[in-house]
C-alpha cells in the first residue's frame, strides 16, 4: 500500500527513544524527508544513520530541549531553513518528573510533567501550523495515553497532561480541518523497550538505567502499589511494541487517513474495554 508519504518532510519531537524513536524509523521506512529532535546528540546521530539505512531521502538530527520555551521557535525555523515546509508533525516528546500519591505530591514537580507532556505539543504545533496552513496540507498526530481517558494511580498530573492533549487534538482538528491539515492522536497504555535494548540508548528516555523515570520510581515502589497500577485486556500480553504503536502513527500520518481527523487511536490491547 501506498501510503504518500515519500518526498514528504517529517518532524518528529522525541525522536530519539522509544515511541518517538520508533515512529521516526517508520516514516524512514517511507521515504520521508526527516528531522529527527531530542536531546541526546549521540542518540540523534544514531537515529539518522538508522534512518538513512531504512530510506529516508534526508536525515537530519536537531537538538532541542522542549522544555526551553523558545525551543520549538528554533526546532521549526531551521526545518524552514532547510526544507521550506512541513508537511507531517509527530509530537511524540513527554515524560514523567514524579511518581506518587497525588495528596502527598510536592507542587513544584506539578510543573514539569505539564510542560513537557502538553506545553511541549503546544508550541511546536504552534511554529508548525502557519506552513500547513499556508499550503493547505498537513497531518499532525499526537501521542498521548490512555492515562489521558481513565488515568494512571499514582500519576494525577501526567495524566492531566497526557488529557489536555487528547481534547487539545479534537479542538484543533476543528479549527484547522477547512485546511486540509488532519490532527490526531495515537494513545496506547504501556509500551516497553524491545529486546535490543536501542530505544534506551538516548538519556532522554524514561528507560534509561542511569537517568530514567522509570527504574528508580519503581524500584522505589511497594509491589501492591505496582499492581494497582497495572491494567490488563483480553489479549495475552499487558504492553505494546514502540513498532506497534508506530504502525498507529503511521497510519495517521498517511494519505490514506485524509478522511480521518479528530480521533484518539488506542493502542491498548483492549485495557479500556
Amino acid at each position: 500500500m501506498d501510503l504518500g508519504l515519500s518526498g514528504k518532510v517529517a518532524v518528529v519531537t522525541g525522536a530519539t527513544s522509544n515511541i518517538g524513536r520508533a515512529i521516526a524509523l517508520a516514516l524512514a521506512g517511507e521515504g520521508v524527508r526527516l528531522v529527527a529532535s531530542g536531546r541526546d546528540p549521540l542518540a540523534g546521530a544514531k537515529v539518522v544513520e538508522q534512518a538513512l539505512q531504512r530510506g529516508a531521502k534526508d536525515a537530519r538530527f536537531v537538538a532541542a530541549d522542549l522544555l526551553d520555551p523558545d525551543a520549538a521557535g528554533q526546532l521549526l525555523a531551521t526545518v524552514a531553513d532547510n526544507f521550506r515546509t512541513v508537511d507531517v508533525l509527530v509530537n511524540a516528546a513527554g515524560g514523567n518528573n514524579a511518581m506518587g500519591l497525588f495528596v502527598d505530591s510536592d507542587p513544584a514537580t506539578w510543573q514539569g510533567d505539564i510542560e513537557i507532556s502538553l506545553l511541549s505539543v503546544l508550541r511546536v504545533t504552534h511554529a508548525a501550523l502557519p506552513y500547513m496552513v499556508a499550503r493547505r496540507s498537513g497531518r499532525i498526530v499526537n501521542v498521548g495515553s490512555t492515562a489521558g481517558a481513565v488515568g494512571d494511580y499514582m500519576l494525577a498530573v501526567y495524566s492531566a497532561a497526557k488529557g489536555a492533549v487528547h481534547s487539545f487534538t479534537r479542538v484543533l482538528a476543528k479549527e484547522v480541518g477547512e485546511y486540509s491539515v488532519t490532527v490526531n492522536c495515537v494513545a496506547p497504555y504501556a509500551t516497553w523497550p524491545g529486546p535490543s535494548g536501542e530505544e534506551t540508548w538516548s538519556t532522554g528516555s524514561r528507560f534509561h538505567p542511569e537517568f530514567g523515570f522509570f527504574p528508580g520510581a519503581i524500584s522505589q515502589m511497594e509491589p501492591t502499589m505496582v499492581q494497582r497500577m497495572l491494567r490488563s485486556g483480553p489479549l495475552p500480553r499487558t504492553a505494546a511494541t514502540a513498532d506497534e504503536v508506530a504502525a498507529a502513527a503511521l497510519y495517521l500520518a498517511s494519505d490514506q487517513a485524509a478522511f480521518v481527523t479528530g480521533q484518539i487511536l488506542y493502542v491498548d490491547g483492549g485495557t479500556l474495554l
